[in-house]
């Protein structure tokens, strides 16, 4: 059982564009006292070992107060931002889009480039990706027949996004990891991005503070556009993939392993699940990357994980906000040393500022998110990733 305590001079960093959200906080922060988060319909997939923010369990407490959520699930891997980031909410009767956030569809694909390990390269990967600044400037042309509404089409944003190439670090289970095509001696590539501006397009004309009701014209245009976001997503990983493969002169069409959303909002026979850095438990294994000094983790969920409303971790989580990782950490290392990590991997990032925020250090510790997920009986290691070279740009 876990329990929020509440005192007057705590604070929450809730936006005022959140409407609602900062009038449940209003009335929160001027109660002294101790919440019981399971009778608030919170649920903390926690333990003592894994340590979260309390500004995290404060907007999560908030967010399970707005009219019609039914449960808030906190994964290990919660933290702040302008809306609680590694969360599964569940409503009836009201949709909130600002509880995707604005990169509706970003998710996890992993790829087996067709690359044998004993062909791999590094140095010359990395002097090769070096002459890419960023993935726009690799031309690429729309291969569908729908309009893409991508600006630029395969490329991977800011903030945490990342293409890493990866190969298997140790396999666990044997039979999972043959079904799921995972190869000892491949070179695999793991994207991470989402529907990039269009998202934020999207939000931007759908939010509202009091939410969309479940049903309504707006409500339904919302999804509409909210489904295409997810399609656009999926294509956006695939096409940086097919980017970078044909940069390094690889096989152009690398083969799709896995492929998990963690910002997105599901109908089920319950309600509504809004999910924030959350995966599905029910769609088959899932990749959960931790920093990119850290080994990924391919996992089988377990057949009953109603208590994490059927939802997983979509990473460590962010210990360190963005704004002060650089000054903790610019001592420790120079121009070489930040782009390369204790796993031997190598960093391929222009952006100085960017290569700091990200830093192994900003992240928990993704091996504890593991232990909770196991500990609560959400997941089996099938097996896990080691980081080869990280791409951000």
């Amino acid at each position: 059982m876990f329990f929020l305590m509440r005192t007057a001079c705590c604070r929450v960093f809730l936006y005022p564009f959140l409407g609602k959200m900062t009038e449940v906080w209003a009335e929160l922060s001027a109660y002294e006292g101790e919440f019981d988060l399971e009778k608030e319909n919170c649920i903390l997939i926690s333990s003592g070992k894994n340590w979260m923010e309390q500004a995290a369990k404060d907007q999560l407490l908030a967010v399970s107060r707005l009219p019609g959520v039914v449960k808030a699930v906190g994964l290990p891997d919660l933290h702040p931002g302008r809306i609680p980031v590694g969360t599964a909410v569940l409503s009836r009767g009201v949709l909130y889009p600002h509880l995707l956030g604005n990169d509706i569809g970003c998710g996890m694909s992993l790829f087996d480039t067709g690359v044998k390990k004993k062909k791999f390269k590094q140095e010359k990967w990395v002097s090769r990706l070096e002459a890419v600044r960023e993935l726009e400037d690799i031309p690429f042309s729309n291969p569908y027949e729908e309009e893409c509404p991508i600006r630029d089409l395969g490329t991977l944003g800011g903030g945490n996004h990342f293409a890493e190439f990866q190969c298997v670090e140790r396999i666990y289970d044997q039979e999972a990891a043959g079904s799921l095509g995972l190869c000892a001696d491949r070179i695999l590539l793991l994207v991470h991005c989402g529907s990039r501006g269009y998202g934020q397009e999207i939000l931007s004309r759908f939010w509202v503070p009091e939410g969309l009701a479940d049903g309504s014209e707006q409500a339904e245009a919302y999804m509409a556009e909210h489904d295409r976001a997810l399609r656009w997503a999926v294509r956006n990983r695939r096409a940086a993939a097919q980017k970078l493969l044909a940069w390094l002169g690889g096989a152009s069409e690398p083969e799709l392993l896995m492929d998990s959303c963690h910002n997105y909002l599901e109908r089920t026979k319950d309600g509504l699940l809004h999910r924030k850095g959350s995966v599905s438990a029910s769609k088959g294994a899932v990749v959960i990357p931790g920093s990119r000094g850290s080994l990924t983790y391919v996992c089988i969920p377990r057949e009953d994980t109603a208590v994490s409303l059927n939802s997983l971790s979509h990473g460590a989580g962010r210990k360190w906000a963005r704004s002060i990782c650089k000054s903790r950490i610019d001592q420790k290392y120079d121009r070489d040393s930040i782009r390369c990590t204790g796993l031997k991997s190598r960093v391929v990032c222009h952006d100085t500022n960017l290569l700091f925020a990200e830093a192994p250090e900003a992240y928990k510790n993704v091996e504890q998110v593991m232990g909770v997920l196991q500990e609560y009986g959400l997941i089996d290691i099938a097996a896990t990733l080691r980081p080869l070279i990280t791409f951000k740009g």
